[in-house]
């Protein structure tokens, strides 16, 4: 029953594991921002925010966000399932929808100082909802069907299964720039973390088969408890009235005691499952940065500390489970789920006045996060990214922009589930940036993420079984940027 665990839901289309980059319209336009100079800087190069001109600078940026997820799983229970028509291989999807991602970029320069602050949605932003469940749901109830058949059940089952999960991370960053000279800046700030999420998974309508047709599964432990007491009562007739040794006697006492503590074990899942789960949270992260400056390039870098994050539950699963997993759901059980430490470089080269080409590079430092259940010690390493992009300046009014990202995930089968799951990418983004008046500018892009399938083989119980997963990702975003 590990499986009822519940998946994660997040819109991340750009970023670590539990990290979203993508806090600007700039960057769906041309991802490899890590060295540009542009308010966007407030996010992905703070210290190169310093070399704006004086003023106040203001941005907002709006995201439309959908994903998929698909799951396509193979399992030898998935041929006894009603709804299934004999096959043991079975697709499910999860649709990701977030109207509205937003954020905000400010900075304040004056002299060699710059002032910043950033609200956005660096983790999570959005609801992903499987209407049928997951391939790890119905596992569990096809293998209950099969352990039933000693009992009276065919093997056969029917069930329904829903699962739903909403997660949001708002960042609050703030911070100064300070421009040492005309070449150098260098940027300390702090990023504050609240986190709220909320998971629910249903699993109803549980209906066991037998050779008189399928019945529910509370009626199904109901029947078999009183067709066992009634053996129970038969055999002690039968050794009162010597038709039984006590050998006989005790080998029947044993097997129905057996039988029923089998039926009472599956007591709590005759109604099926029914979890709401609600988590929120808070951590913090400094992070450094520093530009610098020679001839036709530009070079930056910035470290994001980890933020250590414990989610606390307000959840209507009170007690402790007989399954270890359902634990992480508990009432008051705070779970680990650090945001792992960034790194990010960048490059950018002013081929013209008008003309540049950027490279960046992300490394997170996920196996030194920590993780429910250390899952993070599953991973083969830390996430890579590898940016590259370019910037035209048409005329004085326009300027179009796009980029490519490659994202490498060091997964492992051990990590892999269908209840949360990333698989490695490549992503590609476009847009343009229209000058309306001299301090104000608009901001159009598109951004799509390709993901590449994992296939994971296991064997359980001496059965095989196959799962492959792969996402979808579309971003529309839209900004206005205002300077004072």
């Amino acid at each position: 029953m590990a499986g009822l665990l519940l998946a994660i839901a997040t819109t991340a289309n750009a970023g670590g594991i539990l990290t979203n980059t993508n806090q600007s319209i700039d960057f769906l336009r041309n991802p490899a921002r890590d060295a540009a100079i542009g308010l966007d800087g407030v996010y992905s190069n703070p210290a190169g925010v310093a070399f704006l001109p004086e003023g106040i600078h203001l941005a907002f940026n709006w995201q439309n966000a959908h994903q998929t997820r698909t799951i396509e799983s193979t399992s030898p229970f998935f041929a006894n399932g009603q709804k299934n028509n004999g096959q043991t291989k079975k697709t499910f999807e999860g649709v990701a929808d977030a109207p509205i991602i937003p954020s905000l970029q400010g900075a304040w320069n004056k002299n060699n100082w710059s002032i910043q602050f950033n609200l956005s949605v660096p983790g999570g932003g959005g609801k992903c909802e499987f209407a049928d469940g997951l391939g790890s749901f119905e596992n569990v109830v096809g293998k209950i069907g099969a352990g039933l058949m000693p009992l009276g059940a065919t093997g056969a089952y029917d069930m329904d299964g829903y699962m739903q999960g909403k997660q949001y991370y708002f960042g609050l960053q703030v911070g100064t720039a300070y421009k040492v000279n005309e070449n150098l800046a260098i940027y300390g700030g702090l990023r504050m973390y609240y986190g709220t999420a909320s998971y629910k998974a249903k699993l109803s309508n549980i209906m066991v088969g037998t050779s008189s047709g399928y019945v529910p599964f509370g009626t199904f432990i109901d029947n078999g408890i009183a067709g066992l007491d009634q053996k129970i009562a038969q055999a002690g007739q039968a050794h009162d009235a010597g038709m039984m040794t006590d050998a006989q006697y005790q080998a029947a006492l044993t097997q129905a005691n057996g039988a029923k503590a089998q039926l009472n074990a599956l007591q709590v899942y005759r109604d099926g499952v029914n979890l709401q789960c609600d988590q929120t949270g808070m951590g913090f992260a400094p992070i450094i940065g520093v530009d610098y400056k020679v001839g036709a390039f530009n070079f930056a870098a910035k470290y994001e500390f980890k933020a250590e994050m414990k989610m606390k539950n307000k959840s209507t699963l009170n007690q402790a489970s007989e399954i270890a997993a359902m634990n992480r759901f508990r009432d008051g059980e705070k779970v680990d789920e650090d945001i792992p430490a960034q790194l990010a470089l960048g490059a950018q080269w002013s081929v013209k006045d008008d003309i540049r080409v950027n490279l960046g590079y992300h490394h997170f430092f996920d196996k030194q996060a920590t993780w429910y259940g250390n899952t993070q010690e599953l991973l083969d390493g830390g996430t890579n990214e590898y940016l590259v992009g370019a910037e035209w300046d048409i005329n004085e009014k326009v300027t179009v922009s796009g980029g490519l990202q490659c994202t490498r995930y060091p997964l492992t089968d051990a990590y892999m589930n269908d209840m949360s799951f990333v698989t490695s990418s490549y992503s590609f983004g476009f847009g343009a940036k229209y000058k309306v008046k001299e301090n104000i500018s608009l901001s159009l892009a598109y951004f799509q993420t390709n993901y590449e399938h994992y296939k994971k083989d296991y064997t359980a119980d001496g059965m095989n079984f196959h799962d492959d997963f792969t996402r979808t990702n579309r971003v529309l975003g839209l900004g206005v940027e205002v300077t004072l």
